[in-house]
């Protein structure tokens, strides 16, 4: 009864328009006093103290101020540029530049929503010039930015890591495989579509120079060595994800410097902005803890193992249950606000019906994506369309929809072959 109204009450102040940070903090207190009253308010020092000393966290402001220095410094338009030439030709011609571009900026930037900004500032007013299907063009930006938290660095598998206590440096090497495919997955779609219907994606027929190509290719190269940097001091054992993120905050400066982009009031802006958006994410973590040690008081988790043993629910109808879920709250809440609330409740049973939980941080952040997409609420369909005056909230929606379906059913292949996660991490460690 007791979880019942403490959920009962987070759902309700999410859904009255409070802010997620305020409604976790508030009804976990709420919980806690159910269950022990005045008394269970004596722990929250040692809580909020075991939130706020982790070295883990540590990452998120280095990984979120590398990307906003990129971002503030509009190198997003050159990396644009840089991939265009090598996209146009494809069936779907530069559609697809929407989502290798968003693939590479997410493997910088960390996060979903900065991804999508990046990428629709500059694609929207080109492709819609260039009359490519609004619907579409907003489709692929909004999947496409979906990209930033499964491809590492992924600020949502380090809040995973964080409350599951599982290892950083494998859940990014996790994520990986299953990003590039996603990715791959959604250009297939685009190159589908162009196919059966050539005028949602006129193709550019201007001859490729390899000059031009080369000169493309040049705009390409810093980012993805810093991206060869970031990662492969994580996976080769140098450093950890906290270290590799001061390494490619300094490696965005340097490339910043390179393009004659860097400047005192670029780098007080992103610390301003970096602090924003840390101290948001940061909260978040804090107050879910509160709500956290609330649901370990009430030993939810292990009810929920007991119930799930007497009623033999299997595995794959757990799951189900899972993805239900997490694209239903997604209309409400944020995605790291559902994996702090929900995975420590489920997470015990997770473990008794053998789910890896290594697979299952990749299978959470794809469903954090799809929650992300899910209308009309989701975030990155408002971030899309705030973007530009040529879209509306409706096309992105629209255009969205059928890379909402893509996902759902890479995450059935996930569930049906979970090597595809598990492949590099069993491989590198």
């Amino acid at each position: 009864m007791e979880a019942i109204l403490a959920f009962g009450l987070l759902i309700g102040l999410i859904v009255g328009g409070m802010w997620v940070q305020f409604a976790v903090a508030g009804s976990g207190l709420f919980y806690i006093w159910l269950l022990k009253g005045t008394a269970g308010f004596k722990a929250l020092g040692l809580v909020s103290w075991g939130a706020a000393n982790s070295f883990t966290l540590a990452a998120i402001p280095l990984f979120v101020l590398m990307a906003e220095i990129l971002l503030g410094s509009g190198l997003s338009t050159r990396l644009y540029n840089g991939v265009a030439p090598f996209m146009r030709r494809l069936p779907g011609g530069l559609l697809h530049t929407n989502i290798a571009g968003s693939g590479i900026f997410a493997a910088i930037s960390g996060g979903s929503a900065p991804t999508a900004a990046a990428m629709s500032t500059v694609a929207l007013p080109e492709l819609t010039a260039r009359s490519y299907d609004r619907r579409l063009v907003a489709g692929s930006l909004a999947a496409g930015g979906t990209l930033g938290i499964l491809i590492p660095p992924s600020i949502t598998m380090i809040i995973y890591a964080t409350f599951t206590e599982t290892s950083i440096a494998r859940l990014f090497a996790a994520g990986l495989v299953p990003g590039i495919l996603l990715a791959l997955c959604y250009m297939g779609f685009i190159a589908f579509r162009a196919l059966r219907n050539p005028a949602l994606a006129p193709r550019d027929t201007t001859p490729m120079r390899l000059p031009d190509l080369g000169r493309a290719a040049l705009d390409i190269v810093p980012f993805l060595m810093l991206i060869v940097i970031v990662l492969g001091s994580i996976y080769g054992g140098f450093a950890t994800p906290t270290e590799a993120g001061a390494v490619g905050t300094v490696g965005a400066i340097l490339i910043a410097g390179i393009y004659n982009r860097l400047s005192w009031d670029l780098l007080r802006e992103a610390l301003a902005r970096t602090a924003t958006m840390s101290g948001n994410i940061l909260f978040i973590v804090f107050t879910s803890m509160i709500f956290a040690y609330a649901t370990a008081l009430s030993g939810i988790g292990e009810d929920l193992v007991a119930t799930l043993e007497n009623a033999q629910v299997s595995r794959l109808t757990f799951l189900l249950i899972i993805m239900v879920a997490f694209a239903i709250l997604g209309c409400f809440m944020e995605g790291l606000g559902m994996i702090a609330i929900i995975v420590p409740v489920i997470f015990p049973a997770l473990l008794a019906l053998g789910v890896d939980p290594i697979w299952f941080g990749v299978f959470v952040v794809i469903l954090v994506e799809l929650g992300q997409l899910t209308p009309p609420l989701g975030v990155i369909l408002f971030v899309v369309a705030s973007s530009s005056d040529k879209v509306t909230v409706e096309d992105v929606i629209m255009g969205t929809l059928p890379f909402f379906i893509i996902i759902v059913s890479f995450m059935l292949l996930l569930i049906a072959f979970p090597q595809i996660a598990l492949f590099l991490p069993e491989a590198s460690y």
